[in-house]
């Protein structure tokens, strides 16, 4: 049976070259970083390398880099540290941000009172930013703007720009969520007015369990997690250096390769749409997914008009055909309560049908996505 992936939003295959850095970073580079030896030192030195390399690329200073175990921690730290060390009183974000920035904010209106705010949307999923600027208007309490870079679900691109200069206007800080972005899109944080930003190795064919914040020098965060004062007091507990390693090796032949591979998975994404929306007649693409201005080129989510009947065994049916996507569907039976991010932007008998999120890389062929259309298109049929 073929084995297709296309569920790369959730998390990519690892790189060969970095499977390589890693191995022999679990076999030569042992120490403890944290210890004043050799082996310790050589293990401090390797890290630090590590983060001059991510500063580099996304020009920012080494210090500003901050090594987590992903993108959940790195917007946990951000947002908890805010509230915590800031004082932050408002935080204003959307209602199809991802789970890892919108639970926290309810957690912390709850834990310290502060007032949530909800930017509206359009019927896209995209911010309305002057709803936004009104919100950063409405009173003067010091404020965060948490705003992801590209939606994990939709795959809508935002503004940064724009919401970082009106953030600046207003004196509020702002965090975007940039793990569908980092390896994906380039970043230069002295260009974009931005206090912090996160991500996470496996989005960007690196490992699982390490991320990074980029965090604004001198903005006056304290660490989250207590213990030693590893990652300049940001954040306790041994650094483990494979892991790092491997996200410095995967960051590097992204943005090496960036250019090429970008060409090569907007190609992949024009070619399934194309293909897909000659077989079925009546699909559709959720929020801006369907186009390539104004979505990643990294994921397609598909609305098929397919019996509601069907949705439950769709899924099964793709992995049995050995087809690798994710279910996307806002209105789903059983424990599944949906996706919270359709269920923002879709109504009626969209939300009753199946929607599907594809997504891409660079292992992936037009041959893989030409068998995928007809397996659905035979599906549709039956």
């Amino acid at each position: 049976m073929r084995k297709i992936y296309l569920d790369s939003a959730a998390t990519t295959q690892v790189r060969e070259e970095v499977i390589v850095k890693m191995q022999e970073a679990l076999g030569s580079c042992y120490g403890n970083p944290s210890s004043v030896h050799s082996f310790g030192r050589t293990a401090k030195t390797t890290i630090e390398k590590a983060r001059k390399t991510i500063a580099k690329y996304l020009n920012a200073h080494p210090a500003e880099i901050i090594f987590t175990s992903g993108g959940t921690e790195a917007d946990n730290m951000v947002l908890r540290c805010s509230v915590r060390d800031l004082g932050i009183k408002t935080i204003i974000t959307s209602k199809i941000e991802h789970h890892a920035v919108l639970h926290t904010a309810e957690e912390l209106a709850k834990e310290y009172g502060i007032a949530l705010r909800f930017v509206r949307l359009d019927n896209y999923g995209t911010p309305d930013l002057k709803h936004l600027e009104e919100l950063l208007q409405e009173d003067s309490s010091k404020k965060l703007v948490s705003l992801m870079h590209v939606n994990n679900e939709i795959g809508n691109l935002v503004d940064v720009n724009a919401i970082g200069k009106l953030c600046l206007q207003y004196k509020a800080l702002f965090h975007s969520d940039t793990v569908q972005s980092i390896g994906h899109f380039s970043w230069d944080v002295q260009e974009t007015p931005i206090d912090f930003l996160t991500a996470a190795a496996h989005k960007f064919h690196g490992p699982k369990g390490i991320g990074f914040a980029y965090i604004k020098r001198n903005i006056g965060l304290k660490s989250l997690i207590h213990g030693g004062a590893q990652e300049r007091g940001f954040r306790a507990g041994t650094e483990p250096i494979h892991n790092i390693v491997g996200l410095e090796e995967a960051f590097k032949a992204a943005y090496d390769n960036l250019d090429e591979e970008k060409a090569y998975v907007t190609e992949l994404k024009r070619y399934f749409i194309e293909k897909i929306s000659a077989a079925i007649p009546g699909i559709s693409f959720n929020g801006q997914s369907g186009d390539l201005e104004k979505s990643t080129y990294t994921l397609v989510s598909a609305c098929l008009p397919f019996d509601p009947e069907k949705t439950t065994m769709l899924l099964f049916h793709l992995d049995m055909k050995g087809i690798a996507c994710s279910r996307g569907s806002a209105c789903q039976s059983g424990s599944d309560v949906g996706s919270h991010v359709l269920s923002e932007i879709l109504s009626g008998e969209a939300l009753k049908q199946p929607s599907l999120r594809f997504s891409f890389s660079k292992y992936n062929t037009k041959e893989e996505l030409d068998y995928v259309v007809a397996v659905l298109e035979e599906y549709s049929k039956g």
